[in-house]
């Protein structure tokens, strides 16, 4: 058995395969999120260590093997400033990938170097991680004193089940410090925000072992003392659960962010377009993505606002026989990245009337969603991707009509596969079976990397061009018009 974790925003996901690659059991343990002040977005990083504790334990109640375990792999949400003190002890909670404080930062660590978007291939947003640390400098400069490690969220349980400070290429990407191209750290690049190498932990490769379970976390978890791979940031995980590893593949992730994520066999950067440009979490590989901050988490939060539950308002919406509405929607509850770059942007709905009911907002609301995609699409092939498809992954994805509805608004066919609503936890489990493997690394990963089996075909439908066409470009215009309004 291989065991991968992914460390969400909403909770730790846990996956079981057996030595074929069969998903063999799976569950989720939730954990809160912290928004004390406006933009602010906030984890307690022990609450990542007490999920993996209640998912392992549920696995367990539910009747997995633990004890055949051979192998356990990481991946989790990126962008994420955990910062610990000498003594390993976190300082401050985590601030996270969809916080919006660092945006004066962004402007700073830019005009710092002259090469700066050169050097880590992407524009500086308030997502990533250097300005998160450029702001604490700034603003708790007590804290920022007593740095010794600045870890990512997924690297950091990898500390506490390990006790190693390891990382690895994709997640790396994602703080600004890392010059993709050459896979390593960028000394200038740490050294404007104060920091050097002692500060981040060792990179490697994500099917590669970097160490094995301590004996205390092995107790907690009722697990062998088995070896950790380094895992993977998120979307990359991803991709390696529904096999998008070559050149030309994508995928688009419906979770609580949404992604456009398409494989190079290059580092290619397009940061003037809001484009990341990464790498993969496998050897020899990179990728550009599209980033939309707010995706299910938006008929997440109309789900909360109406107090239904998301099943019932896709159930009474499919039922309903409704395709159209009046009503537009701007997914932008947490700002937006690709296109604008705007962690200020705000969620609105346009065009309600007396007329208007529940099934015109939560259609409002996956329409939104979709062109939000549309943008991320338009990105992407402005910086030289051009998928001919994409597999579907991520929990909103199990909905057949939004899978239909983004196939249609972006005019692009869409494959989703089995397993795609298990996302980057089931990547996470495929890397630590090929760590474990031995042998050719690039022989193990086309043996466990595979595409999962077909389970449905979304061609585009013609009949519902003209409609998303114009929505789509009313849509930008809401955006454009209303962005003087803001408080």
């Amino acid at each position: 058995m291989y065991l991968g974790f992914d460390i969400g925003t909403s909770g730790v996901k846990a996956v079981l395969l057996d030595e074929g690659g069969a998903v063999r059991q799976q569950t989720t343990a939730d954990h809160p999120v912290s928004n004390p002040h406006p933009l602010w977005s906030e984890q307690d990083p022990d609450s990542w260590w007490e999920s993996c504790r209640r998912a392992t334990a549920t696995l367990k109640a539910d009747g997995a093997a633990l004890d055949a375990v051979r192998a356990v792999g990481l991946s989790g949400q990126m962008h994420g400033a955990t910062l610990l003190d000498a003594n390993h002890a976190v300082l401050r909670p985590c601030i996270l990938w969809n916080d919006g404080r660092s945006h004066a930062e962004c402007a700073e660590l830019e005009a710092s170097l002259p090469d700066f978007r050169q050097r880590c291939g992407n524009m500086a947003m308030p997502g990533f991680t250097a300005p998160k640390l450029l702001w604490v400098k700034k603003h708790e400069p007590e804290i920022f004193a007593r740095i010794a490690k600045v870890l990512l969220p997924k690297d950091y349980l990898n500390y506490r089940l390990t006790g190693q400070f390891a990382s690895e290429m994709s997640d790396a990407s994602g703080t600004l410090w890392l010059d993709p191209a050459k896979r390593d750290w960028d000394d200038r690049l740490l050294a404007i925000t104060g920091l050097n190498r002692s500060h981040l932990p060792t990179l490697h490769e994500g099917c590669q072992i970097v160490g094995h379970l301590t004996e205390a976390a092995a107790a907690v978890l009722n697990l062998p003392r088995v070896p950790m791979v380094a895992g993977a940031g998120d979307n990359a995980g991803g991709a390696v659960g529904v096999g998008v590893i070559d050149p030309g593949q994508g995928f688009l992730s419906l979770g609580t962010s949404g992604v456009l994520f398409v494989v190079s066999a290059t580092h290619h950067a397009c940061p003037e377009r809001t484009v990341h440009a990464f790498c993969h979490c496998l050897p020899n590989r990179w990728h550009q993505m599209s980033v939309s901050l707010s995706a299910a988490n938006s008929l997440a939060w109309l789900a909360r606002t109406v107090e239904r539950e998301v099943g019932e308002l896709l159930a009474r919406l499919e039922a309903s026989g409704k395709t159209e509405t009046p009503v537009l929607f701007l997914p932008y509850l947490s700002g937006e990245r690709t296109p604008h770059n705007d962690p200020r942007a705000v969620g609105q709905f346009h065009g309600l009337s007396n007329a208007s009911d529940l099934n015109d907002l939560t259609l409002a609301v996956l329409e939104g969603v979709a062109y939000s995609f549309c943008d991320g699409l338009d990105a992407l092939r402005a910086a030289g991707s051009e998928p001919r498809e994409l597999d579907l992954i991520g929990g909103g994805a199990r909905s057949q009509f939004w899978r239909q509805l983004l196939a249609d608004a972006l005019n692009l066919p869409l494959v989703y596969r089995a397993g795609g609503e298990v996302g980057p936890a089931l990547g996470a489990a495929r890397l630590a079976l090929v760590g474990a493997s031995g042998g050719d690394v690039e022989t193990a990963i086309r043996r466990v990397c595979a595409q999962p089996l077909k389970q449905e075909d979304h061609p585009p439908r013609s009949a519902h061009a003209a409609y998303h066409q114009d929505k789509l470009e009313r849509y930008r215009q809401l955006y454009a018009l209303t962005k003087a309004l803001r408080a």
